[in-house]
């Protein structure tokens, strides 16, 4: 503590936090399962040239650093399982630049992508990537964000043109630029994207952005069992058509979504779908979607045009993970995510509730179904071991049957700690590499420390 007392003479006292609810709020998450952690201190930097200083100081003490944005990673990202520092770049929320004719954004990482659209409407213009929570751009570069979109625009690696990265030792350095495409050299900017704060602290962004549509319609469709509605939307998929969102809830979701946000939706496996594009194209669309469903013996398909309700409808989807945790305030909640191709997807639904029900757990089945993402929830009592290492098994064997199948142990989640021994089963091979591009970016090891590598 008295060494960290020393950053006082980089940022003001009233940035550096010691004690209290911001140190708490900085040890756990929003929908962690985990054992909190708290970091010895919360720093708020609001510039680049602090968060230099700020890294230069904790690389000459080897004190751990954890970037934290808006503390919603389901994996454990920013636990501070080594105390340390927590770098909470929340400050840091500008936007630097905005280019309409060249469809680009220059942000700094604390900005959310619900602050960035806001600002975009008025040149009419979008930024895509949708994880469901209002988080920041930083953080979901950070774990390659996905989200209801992803079907149409693709994941957060599709979207950063480039980055600026202050690394462990406080060397600034840009990858990308402003062109669309380029093929000079390595591709760094991937390789930041999706590190998890394990490379270094990322300072600025630089976003591809999109039109508007000129339509856009929203619709659910309600199925008998979770197998028709995945084999509906392989079958939407199979078309070819530009669907912009296919969401998948369950029953026990919608039940839960129901009693959380007051809703009267038909408790039942349903397909949450946005059809979005010129006029001719969004009616030709919904035609299609509406016979694929009828044909897997779908019970209703409602839709809605009306931009409130439209809203109305995908805040619903956007909150069922809250809603299913309203259901269980006492308990913690473990969610996995796994991804598979798209042909292996009803079967994958099956297993999973199949999985779910054997081994007894009270859990939810709901994802980002067009891409053949999807996720399973389930309560956990963090206070019994016995209990855990069950909902551990139900994780275990959803990622085996992915992985089985071509599949990966996450597809927009990240690893974190969580996954780490599921990255050792897919990626084995690779780790020996991954662990010397580490090493390299950060010789002394004080970026986020115990992530990603499960014996570190």
């Amino acid at each position: 503590m008295e060494l960290l007392a020393e950053l006082g003479a980089v940022l003001p006292e009233d940035r550096v936090v010691f004690a209290g609810e911001d140190l708490e709020r900085h040890g756990g998450g929003v929908f962690t399962y985990h054992t909190p952690v708290q970091p010895d201190a919360v720093v708020y930097p609001q510039s680049r040239d602090e968060v230099v200083e700020i890294l230069r100081f904790a690389n000459e003490h080897r004190i751990p650093i954890v970037p934290f944005g808006q503390g919603s990673s389901l994996e454990a990202h920013t636990l501070p399982v080594h105390g340390g520092i927590s770098l909470d770049l929340g400050r840091m929320d500008l936007i630097l630049e905005i280019r309409p004719d060249d469809f680009i954004a220059r942000v700094q990482p604390g900005l959310t992508h619900g602050a960035l659209n806001a600002a975009l409407a008025e040149h009419g213009l979008l930024f895509p990537v949708d994880p469901g929570w209002d988080a920041s751009l930083g953080g979901m570069a950070g774990t390659n964000a996905s989200g209801t979109n992803a079907v149409k625009y693709g994941v957060m690696r599709d979207q950063v043109l480039g980055l600026e990265v202050v690394l462990g030792d406080g060397t600034v350095m840009r990858t990308g630029g402003m062109a669309m495409k380029s093929s000079a050299g390595y591709n760094l900017t991937g390789l930041f994207v999706g590190s998890e704060g394990t490379l270094g602290v990322l300072t600025e962004l630089i976003l591809r952005l999109y039109p508007l549509p000129e339509r856009t319609v929203a619709a659910r469709a309600v199925f008998r069992n979770i197998e028709a509605a995945g084999s509906a939307a392989v079958a939407m998929i199979r078309t070819g058509m530009r669907i912009g969102r296919v969401e998948l809830v369950d029953a026990r979701t919608v039940g839960a979504v129901n009693a959380y946000k007051g809703t009267d939706y038909a408790a039942a496996p349903t397909l949450f779908l946005e059809f979005s594009g010129s006029q001719a194209s969004v009616e030709g669309d919904v035609k299609v979607a509406r016979e694929i469903s009828a044909s897997e013996g779908c019970s209703a398909f409602e839709f809605e045009t009306d931009e409130e309700a439209r809203e109305k409808l995908w805040e619903a989807r956007h909150e069922a993970a809250l809603a299913i945790r309203d259901l269980y305030p006492e308990m913690g909640m473990m969610g996995t995510d796994v991804c598979v191709p798209i042909s292996d997807l009803p079967g994958a639904l099956r297993h999973a509730r199949d999985t779910i029900e054997s081994r007894g757990l009270e859990g939810a089945i709901l994802g980002h179904v067009g891409d053949g993402n999807y996720h399973a929830v389930f309560p956990v009592d963090t206070d019994d071991e016995a209990d855990q290492r069950r909902a551990e098994a139900v994780n275990a064997e959803i990622v085996d049957y992915a992985l089985e199948r071509g599949g990966t142990c996450t597809g927009e989640h990240g690893i974190g700690l969580g996954k780490t021994g599921h990255l050792q089963k897919e990626h084995g091979d690779s780790l020996p590499l991954m662990r010397e591009i580490k090493r390299l970016a950060d010789p002394n090891g004080i970026m986020n420390p115990g992530k990603i590598f499960s014996s570190e």
